[in-house]
């Protein structure tokens, strides 16, 4: 079958794989319809991550099961299913606690698995015309037949769980306000998120125009951290006490608004200064470990300098972690499917998977309007 392919820093490949089939009787094989490329992708793209050249991208997938193993009770072939990027057992501890994303059966040796991800097991990726999904019952979320909703539902599988993960880890209550650090597609999910569950005022803090218009349209009030400290500009707008509620969807690349390098601690530090005192952080931005591209010693060992005393001193709260999709992806879907959600506003170009190569590059170079997109293999090129 067709793959993406990593090949190099800066370098994928759309090439010949082995087709996956039935390993376990809890697995199904899926031919997939979309697939969607995501910001942490670009991790391993760019050469940050220990990426190995062979291995298949693609996390955030959906299509029509094929195959189905022995064992399975719940699913069929036909059915049409989104999965969350979390692979995961269902019945280790954490599973059974709603935590998926650190299910602790699906790669020993570390908290969490997903497809086609470095570090985070032996599960090829999606970016391909087949996927092989373990613990399929527990994994493989049904969609309504046909096609309605395609790119709606393929966001299901991370960045619109992910966005309301953040909310959900600061705690968003209706009528406050929050400031989320990010425009790219978790942080307007994570916006998009915030108005869903009621947030009266919701500032998106970036600096490319397209992606601040983007959080505009949706009724947020966007910063441009080139113009200022984006943590004033916040205050001014609040009667100098900033926000109730921050979410973090920029990550370990973050870069600070006067400085033309990362600091990757940045983000951290300018919620700390933009949330109220006894305010509550959610961050769903990625940090890692290791980061072999940091700009100094302890990045590289992923550790950061964060303003604790100020936090401890504002009384503020903090939650970490990524998104235990499984927790969300039911009632995202059903707000979809009922017309009360339309995350797709964010996807700005749906190609063949031919042209992934082409996508990579110009995502990663944030050109031409590319904010979000989605890979059809069965799409003519």
């Amino acid at each position: 079958m067709k793959a993406v392919v990593y090949q190099e820093p800066f370098s994928v490949a759309v090439a010949d794989v082995d087709t996956p089939g039935i390993q376990h009787p809890n697995d199904v094989v899926v031919r997939i319809t979309s697939s969607a490329i995501c910001g942490s992708d670009l991790h391993m793209y760019e050469g940050r991550t220990a990426a190995e050249a062979g291995i298949v991208f693609g996390h955030e997938n959906l299509g029509i099961i094929e195959e189905t193993g022995a064992g399975i009770t719940s699913l069929k072939v036909g059915d049409r299913v989104v999965m969350p990027f979390n692979v995961a057992c269902g019945f280790c501890k954490n599973c059974l606690a709603g935590n998926t994303g650190f299910c602790l059966t699906v790669n020993p040796g570390f908290a969490g698995g997903a497809y086609g991800y470095v570090a985070m097991g032996p599960y090829v990726g999606g970016q391909a015309e087949h996927l092989r999904v373990p613990f399929a019952d527990f994994n493989c979320l049904k969609l309504p037949p046909g096609e309605q909703f395609e790119t709606d539902f393929v966001l299901l599988a991370d960045i619109f769980p992910t966005g309301y993960h953040g909310c959900e880890l600061a705690e968003v209550a209706p009528g406050e306000s929050v400031a989320v650090y990010g425009a790219g597609p978790v942080g307007l999910m994570a916006a998009y998120s915030a108005l869903l569950r009621g947030a009266a005022k919701v500032f998106v803090v970036d600096r490319v125009p397209e992606r601040l218009a983007k959080a505009e349209e949706i009724g947020a009030i966007p910063i441009d951290f080139t113009q200022g400290d984006p943590a004033e500009q916040i205050r001014d707008r609040t009667g100098g006490e900033g926000t109730d509620k921050g979410v973090d969807a920029v990550g370990y690349q973050a870069q600070a608004h006067d400085a033309g390098h990362e600091e990757p601690a940045t983000v951290l530090n300018s919620l700390v200064e933009t949330v109220r005192p006894t305010g509550r952080l959610g961050i769903p931005g990625l940090y890692v470990p290791s980061d072999p591209g940091g700009p100094d010693e302890h990045a590289r060992h992923g550790q950061l300098l964060v303003s604790i005393g100020k936090m401890f001193e504002k009384g503020q709260r903090m939650g970490t972690g990524q998104c235990n999709v499984k927790r969300y992806n039911r009632q995202l879907r059903d707000l979809i499917t009922a017309g009360r959600a339309r995350p797709s506003f964010v996807v700005s170009h749906e190609l063949p998977l031919d042209q992934a190569p082409m996508a990579y590059e110009k995502f990663d170079q944030r050109v031409e309007g590319y904010t979000k997109v989605v890979l059809h293999p069965a799409l003519a090129a």
